[in-house]
């Protein structure tokens, strides 16, 4: 992987570059799934967290939960949630946008004072197409595009994810891209391009 494609994995479509990592131990939970899913997820969220050397605790001692993923069959399910107006401002809105678009899923990101990211929602709509997504190729592709703050456009043209044999794997130059962007030395969040050069620089080449 280039500094020039590492740089495109952060540059949003308006022409910003963005970068976050989470600044603090990630405390999932997870709404509208049995326990086998559950489990699936869980197993997803210590996978990539270990690869990136980050930490999960039991409970956030502000947000309780600080990353909250929502499966569902209806946009509108998500108006009917207790509180949930309270953490996602303009819901409602963003519903309406969301219907609209036929979209099937989205992430909503919050930041502490430094920009690293202190929260994430994650919301998908069970529809045909993603109801044909193994629990465990699912799981593991919204992990990875919560553990970090990518493009909007990131992954619009590749997956994160690739087939290896029989199973659903992180990209490797993807997964050495999480591992570097969680060294110590560098800045939580960043809005310079120069970042790319820096991350560039702390991955290893993947064989």
């Amino acid at each position: 992987m280039t500094p020039d494609q590492i740089e495109a994995l952060f540059t949003r479509e308006n022409g910003d570059f963005l970068f976050a990592r989470w600044g603090r131990p990630i405390v999932p939970i997870v709404f509208g799934v049995e326990d086998a899913t559950l489990s699936t997820v869980k197993g997803a969220f210590e996978a990539v967290v270990a690869l990136a050397g980050h930490k999960m605790a039991e409970t956030d001692p502000e947000l309780g939960a600080n990353c909250m993923v929502f499966f569902f069959r209806d946009w509108q399910e998500l108006l009917e949630v207790p509180d949930l107006d309270r953490l996602i401002p303009d819901l409602a809105p963003l519903v309406d946008r969301l219907v609209a678009a036929d979209a099937n899923q989205y992430r909503v990101f919050r930041f502490e004072e430094d920009g690293a990211i202190r929260a994430a929602f994650v919301f998908l709509r069970m529809d045909n197409e993603l109801s044909k997504v193994p629990a465990e190729t699912l799981a593991l592709s919204q992990v990875v595009q919560t553990i970090l703050l990518w493009s909007d456009t990131a992954f619009r043209s590749q997956s994160p994810l690739a087939v290896a044999g029989q199973t659903t794997v992180l990209r490797p130059d993807i997964a050495e891209l999480i591992r570097a962007a969680y060294d110590p030395v560098l800045p939580g969040a960043a809005r310079e391009a120069s970042h790319a050069l820096r991350l560039f620089a702390r991955m290893k080449p993947v064989q």
